[in-house]
């Protein structure tokens, strides 16, 4: 037989391990059975281990197990009201499916599409500062995204010499892409080849029966070169850039 204060202790840690997962602390118990130190809880426990209610697992804090209850509480405890309803059996529940949850489908995988790239000459270098002599000959070959291309028609690729066109985003190395044709809008940035004998990469502006081929860094002068003396080669459509 317990004796009143056994079985208050023995209560109040099966309540605390249904409640809780995890037994009291001897503060806690202390506390619930309203005694003055610890060491009333270390004789309690040891009285109930000894009886065979408790256990206590060696090398951990706070471990212990409930063995067996004394018929008085085995009694309370099937004499309990039934727990409350889960969420999931409460009335008006409607369960919230969470994205994400394992049992929903992956996500639909988009196939890359492919890109399509062409490979283009590149027509040797095209001054971007003061112009040099004409393209004369394809050195080799680049990819380029068809989507560069712009409409119908050939290109081909210039390697960039110099730094004039620098503010138009245009640097010394870079490769551009051409489009051959003879004409060109004012403010195009085109192939120019000067007296049929050097070509430079600049802005085209039509002044009357002048051609202003103008540079993109204040460092240069636009030149203005009779519009017989001037022929468009190609228009600037795209730029590759090495790091």
């Amino acid at each position: 037989m317990l004796t009143r204060k056994q079985l208050e202790l023995l209560n109040f840690i099966r309540d605390r391990l249904d409640r809780d997962g995890v037994p009291p602390s001897f503060d806690e118990m202390k506390e619930a059975l309203d005694l003055r130190s610890k060491s009333g809880i270390h004789r309690l426990i040891t009285a109930l281990e000894e009886r065979g209610f408790i256990r206590r697992l060696a090398h951990r804090a706070r471990a212990l197990e409930i063995i067996r209850l004394p018929e008085a509480l085995e009694r309370r405890a099937e004499a309990a009201p039934p727990a409350a309803p889960a969420a999931a059996d409460a009335p008006g529940f409607s369960p919230r499916v969470i994205k994400g949850d394992r049992n929903t489908p992956p996500p639909e995988v988009t196939p890359l599409t492919p890109v399509h790239a062409l490979e283009l000459p590149v027509m040797g270098r095209i001054a971007a500062g003061v112009p040099i002599e004409a393209i004369a000959e394809v050195s080799h070959h680049i990819a380029v995204p068809g989507a560069m291309l712009s409409g119908r028609g050939n290109h081909y690729a210039l390697e960039v010499k110099g730094d004039s066109m620098i503010e138009a985003g245009i640097n010394d190395g870079d490769i551009v892409v051409i489009r051959e044709q003879g004409t060109a809008d004012n403010g195009d940035i085109v192939v120019a080849l000067v007296e049929d004998q050097e070509a430079t990469l600049k802005r085209y502006r039509r002044r009357g029966n002048m051609i202003a081929l103008e540079a993109a860094n204040p460092a240069y002068e636009t030149r203005m070169i009779p519009d017989h003396l001037v022929r468009v080669q190609g228009r600037l459509v795209g730029l590759i850039r090495s790091y």
